[in-house]
């Protein structure tokens, strides 16, 4: 697993470095780097917890408190709840970073690249699920597409309402630890997948400026929305006359 976390911060670097060759276009002043620090921590915690008995104690202390028996579905829903937090806010008229469509491109964007990576991983990593129900425990898709949605939300409304910001990484975060309270992930997995879509959509953002293309920048009637629904990523679009 260690080989992971040198991986993603390689990468990273390589990111980082990518956008300050780049002179010709004006980039974000806050380094890449900088950025990734908040999920390279989780990402790396994750990574040191994996398997200790610190995460199996916990996992023992979750399923006590909740009770052995306990089961929901609604993690199935609150992994979505931060896309549906941006839109409503933007239907509210809530003021944003981006208009629509780009916060619609950057959303599908970092929920493709997140589910591909957390995928890639799962066949790399074998781990057991705290259920044993299979083999592909490390790390969770449910937590990483939450947070990577929750992330957007997060950089379109961070200035103008933090309050709505934040609720987003609040339901990606009720999404982890329904998962550990469903016995299906340990702490390390729900750590590792909220860094792991965190850091996909702070890169995401960082390099948007490299595809600003907006075909409805000038439509105030037309709304795409993103679907995304067991690793399939589609579109609704709609129009008002």
């Amino acid at each position: 697993m260690i080989k992971i976390i040198i991986a993603i911060c390689a990468l990273t670097m390589v990111a980082n470095v990518s956008a300050q060759k780049d002179s010709t276009i004006s980039i974000p002043k806050k380094t890449l780097l900088k950025k990734s620090i908040a999920p390279l921590s989780l990402i790396t915690a994750g990574i040191l917890l994996s398997d200790s008995s610190f995460e199996k104690s916990l996992n023992t202390t979750t399923r006590n408190w909740v009770g052995n028996d306990f089961k929901t579905s609604i993690d199935d829903y609150t992994r979505y709840a931060p896309v549906a937090t941006m839109y409503i806010a933007d239907l509210a008229g809530v003021q944003s970073k981006n208009h629509w469509f780009d916060q619609t491109k950057n959303m599908a964007l970092s929920m493709l690249i997140t589910d591909l990576i957390t995928k890639a991983i799962k066949r790399g990593v074998y781990k057991i699920r705290p259920d044993r129900s299979n083999d592909n425990a490390f790390p969770s898709g449910h937590t990483s597409v939450a947070f990577a949605s929750g992330a957007v939300a997060y950089e379109e409304f961070k200035h103008s309402n933090p309050v709505l910001a934040y609720s987003s990484y609040g339901f990606a975060s009720i999404t982890g630890g329904l998962r550990m309270a469903n016995d299906k992930h340990w702490v390390s997995d729900v750590l590792v997948g909220a860094g792991l879509g965190i850091l996909v959509t702070k890169i995401v953002y960082h390099f948007d400026y490299l595809f600003k293309w907006n075909p409805f920048l000038k439509s105030k009637n037309s709304v795409l929305v993103p679907n995304y629904s067991e690793g399939t990523v589609g579109l609704y679009f709609s129009k008002r006359f």
